[in-house]
């Protein structure tokens, strides 16, 4: 890297008989680089000709003796040790408080390295090889000791990766001139130790009153409640309106304490296992959810207004976060992007970069080892996913839980995941506050510059096991030694203040004993108030509903105008003529006599719901396009390339209708549109799978967030999730959307889990999604979404069954439905199913030689939560039946079988049996051979259809 990543100003260093020489070697060097000497070689391959030579000058000697090739050789060997200090002074840096014998050997900052002695630098003039430097020196030596002074202290950088040269020279500038070093007045330096003092008496506090508890303390990383005030206080300064922050459990506690003023009596009772959830929040915060079940409390997240003159200027938001750590990240950079979007006009949505910023505090064990992270480090500047930058902080103990380093990365750092992200990364002393709240100061520089993330390496320690019940010296015996004779932070800045003369002597003891005090009359006030055994508390009325009422028809002339806008486009736009073939046929699809196809029902319901002012989001893979193919929601000109979506031509559209290609990321981006959702709860979100199996990659998303959030956290989510599903043999991979796992979880009414088979039930499905939007009622949505069955005509309807009706969690089976009493006293078999088997199922009926007089059918398409109430209803209208018959595609240990099993045995009479038919028990989702798959599904079918004494049905397969 050049020096001010100018080769100008390089070359500005040789004068006189020094550019003559320089001219002769470069003549030779064009001729051959070999001839020359490897330093001059590497220098010019560097910096490239000398720019007098580019400016067509030529330099005459002036009659003094040219100097020798070692001269030039030592100018250019100091050059390169200046650039190393920039590049690499962090191996040399005074960065770790603790276990700095664990740090690897370096000679890249040392002179004999480069073939100089310091007689040799005395002898150079400090211009040579630092022009334009921000203080007065004399000698290159002076300036190699304040360069690694700058880059080689407590505060350390690694700027070299990053490939743009605006950023790389401010940074650079920014170092070289110390320009982002905070400093602080003496009342400044009191009010930081005073903080300093807060954080280490609320941790022993809580190691005093309520031994042997988990709180994973932040004692050994204590000034990250400093830096984050710092940061929050630049934030509020600028009029940004939203601090999106996420953690991990180290230092959680006090950070809500502190940070996000939560009261320590509401900290206290969740100790103390009492109910005193209720206590009005301190001013300034403006509350904590908890759910009906509730979490831990090292889990919660909080809100709090922080003051700005006379309005309320910045919201600080800690996002609720479970025990698997990293991947609350993408969930913060979703609340963040929410937050930034305007989404109250048509159109994409327009962003604001400065309504909001995310802030992520990370493990050094887990950012390394996470594997969400680099997903989500890989949306930070893709369209449809960046959010202006975001500050990172490594909260690096130097062990993970009882894991080394040597055994925890392969890297050097924690942070070097950063460096293939183009991220600035500063490595800093925990033990140094002011170092810490400059590189804070610098983070949130940069990101308000160049709208891109910075992560800030806090090195410290971990004073006490991994959550206070562990014995790390069994583990880490030689660590430890070190860690239990070293004195806390606050303990190191007082020593500091006091020489400085800016506080006494007694000045921590004294904090100290005000601190302790003060937490124990909170305490013991709260404590006499103690209620043991708190109940779980109910659940909200609205999360009882059925949603049954809910009504999703649309006028025909209002869904005829609509498909009509969407099939307009642009003056001069043009589209692939064999793809707007296809696209016109959907303008007679709400004709008489007119079949509505899957994709048309989609585009439908998004057009009425942006006319009702309701946004749309919706991501995935190919999502734009679909992955079968059907959806073409972004069209591309031919010609230019350039896109339209024809939901933007609509008029009557008031809201934005967003839709992004993700990038080939499951729990990334499936987290990053949950807090997207959560945080615009207005909006309908959608993620779609490329297949349905994908969602197996975002498992812990699944499990901890949307399944559980509002439960746990009172966090309402009304998101979609489309997956692709249905046995058709593309193999294990590709068949199922693993519909069992989310059955499984199903339960609380905590979401819906359906399987449906026409175009019209997924439109009325999707308004009916909408309509809950930011009400009680709201819960997510899970859809298995069909792949052959998007073209094929038995899922097509009239155009009359989107404006007539709504929703209908059980739908009579064509082909195989008793109209009368008399029909259905003959019924001995109700078939029961869902999605493409059904559809199958009455392809087969209505080829088949045979009649079905004592068997009808029933699509279940929401099977969770399961319509009992309905389900009975229809059963009491068929008096002899005598079994109840499930039928799917999955194996039996899959699917819906195990979950339907007990609803059903339960509402069966007297002689009444209920049985299954499909696939046995497997361990694969399914075969890997289509014909083996082609043979099971016609078994299936035929199994299905036939009674006890027999029957045959022609292979519908």
């Amino acid at each position: 890297m050049s020096n001010q990543g100018s080769n100008e100003r390089f070359w500005e260093n040789f004068h006189g008989p020094n550019m003559g020489y320089i001219e002769e070697q470069y003549e030779q060097y064009e001729n051959d680089p070999s001839a020359i000497d490897p330093s001059l070689k590497e220098l010019f391959d560097e910096h490239g000709a000398p720019d007098w030579l580019g400016a067509g000058s030529t330099t005459q000697a002036n009659g003094s003796a040219a100097p020798s090739q070692g001269d030039i050789a030592k100018i250019t060997s100091a050059y390169k040790l200046v650039e190393a200090i920039r590049r690499h002074g962090h191996l040399q840096a005074d960065i770790y408080a603790v276990g700095s014998y664990e740090r690897e050997p370096t000679n890249l900052l040392d002179l004999e390295t480069y073939g100089l002695t310091e007689q040799d630098l005395e002898n150079m003039p400090a211009e040579w090889v630092w022009p334009n430097a921000p203080v007065k020196l004399e000698n290159a030596l002076q300036v190699v000791r304040t360069l690694k002074e700058k880059y080689a202290g407590t505060i350390s950088f690694e700027y070299g990766h990053v490939n743009n040269e605006e950023e790389r020279a401010w940074l650079q500038n920014k170092v070289d001139t110390g320009s982002f070093q905070v400093s602080m007045t003496d009342e400044e330096k009191k009010q930081l130790l005073r903080r300093l003092a807060q954080v280490e008496g609320f941790e022993n506090f809580l190691a005093k009153t309520f031994v042997a508890q988990k709180r994973f303390s932040i004692e050994g990383l204590d000034i990250m409640v400093p830096m984050l005030d710092h940061m929050i206080q630049s934030a509020s300064s600028d009029s940004i309106k939203h601090i999106m922050m996420g953690m991990a459990h180290r230092g959680r506690l006090n950070v809500l304490a502190h940070v996000l003023g939560k009261p320590y009596d509401r900290i206290f009772s969740e100790f103390h296992h009492s109910p005193d959830k209720e206590l009005i929040p301190s001013e300034g915060s403006t509350g904590i959810n908890y759910g009906w079940t509730g979490d831990v409390k090292y889990h919660f997240g909080a809100r709090r207004d922080i003051e700005n003159g006379e309005q309320t200027a910045t919201q600080v938001t800690l996002s609720h976060n479970p025990s698997h750590l990293e991947y609350v990240n993408p969930v913060v950079e979703g609340f963040t992007r929410a937050a930034q979007d305007d989404r109250t006009k048509a159109g994409y949505a327009e962003m604001n970069r400065d309504e909001a910023f995310g802030v992520l505090i990370h493990g050094d064990a887990a950012f390394i080892g996470e594997g969400v992270v680099a997903e989500t480090l890989n949306m930070s500047d893709l369209p449809g996913y960046r959010t202006g930058g975001t500050v990172h902080i490594i909260a690096n103990n130097l062990v993970g839980f009882t894991t080394n380093r040597k055994n925890g990365r392969s890297t050097r750092y924690a942070s070097d995941l950063a460096k293939g992200f183009e991220i600035p990364v500063l490595h800093v002393n925990a033990d140094d506050p002011i170092a810490c709240l400059s590189a804070m100061s610098l983070a949130y520089e940069y990101r308000k510059k160049f709208h891109k993330d910075f992560l800030v390496d806090l090195v410290g320690y971990r004073r006490f096991g991994h959550n206070e019940m562990d014995e790390p010296r069994a583990t880490q015996p030689r660590l430890y030694s070190e860690i239990d004779d070293h004195p806390t932070v606050a303990a190191l800045f007082a020593e500091q203040l006091k020489k400085e003369s800016v506080v006494g002597e007694n000045a921590l003891e004294e904090l100290k004993d005000e601190i302790e005090s003060d937490m124990r009359e909170i305490y013991n006030n709260m404590s006499e108030h103690e209620t043991p055994a708190p109940d779980v508390k109910d659940r909200p009325s609205g999360v009882e509903s059925t949603l049954d009422e809910v009504e999703t028809a649309v006028d025909i002339e209002r869904l005829r105008t609509l498909n009509e806008d969407m099939l307009k486009r642009p003056e001069g736009f043009n589209g692939f003529k064999k793809l707007e073939k296809i696209l016109q046929r959907r303008s007679k699809m709400l004709d008489d006599g007119g079949q509505v196809d899957w994709a048309t029902a989609e585009a439908l319901a998004f057009a009425t719901i942006l006319e009702d002012g309701q946004p749309i989001r919706i991501t995935g893979q190919d999502t734009e396009r679909g992955t079968f193919a059907h959806r073409h929601m972004v069209l591309h000109d031919v010609e230019t390339g350039d896109t339209y979506c024809p939901l933007h031509g609509i008029e009557q559209a008031n809201a934005s209708f967003d839709i992004h290609n993700s990038p080939l990321s499951e729990a990334g981006v499936i987290g990053f549109e949950y807090g997207y959702s959560v945080q615009a709860p207005e909006a309908l979100v959608l993620w779609e799978a490329q297949f349905g199996d994908f969602a197996n990659a975002g498992q812990v998303i699944f499990d901890q967030f949307v399944s559980a959030g509002r439960a746990k956290w009172g966090e309402k989510s009304n998101m979609v999730f489309l997956l692709p599903h249905g046995y058709e043999g593309q193999g294990p991979e590709h068949s199922s959307a693993r519909l069992e796992r989310f059955l499984q979880m199903g339960a609380e009414h905590n979401w819906t889990v359906a399987n449906v088979t026409s175009s019209a039930q997924y439109f009325h499905l999707l308004r009916r999604q909408a309509a809950i939007s930011n009400k009680e009622e709201a819960r997510p949505l899970v859809l298995m979404t069909p792949k052959s069955l998007l073209r094929n005509q038995r899922v097509a309807v009239p155009g009359k069954e989107f404006s007539e009706g709504n929703f209908q969690p059980i739908l009579k089976q064509p082909g195989l439905t008793a109209e009368t009493d008399k029909e259905r006293k003959k019924v001995k078999t109700l078939l029961l199913g869902s999605g493409k088997m059904m559809v199958e199922i009455e392809d087969a009926v209505e080829k088949a030689d045979q009649s079905f007089d004592t068997i009808n059918a029933l699509r279940i398409e929401q099977i969770y939560p399961f319509p009992e109430k309905h389900f009975a209803e229809i059963l009491e209208m068929y008096p002899n039946v005598e079994e109840l018959v499930w039928v799917q595609e999955e194996p039996q240990n899959m699917g819906t079988w195990y979950y339907v099993e007990g609803i059903l045995h339960k509402m069966l009479s007297e002689n009444q049996i209920h049985r299954y038919v499909g696939r046995p028990h497997r361990a694969s989702p399914s075969v890997g051979e289509p014909n083996i798959h082609k043979t099971e599904q016609n078994r299936i079918i035929r199994e299905a259809l036939q009674m006890s004494k027999g029957g045959n049905s022609n292979e519908g397969n």
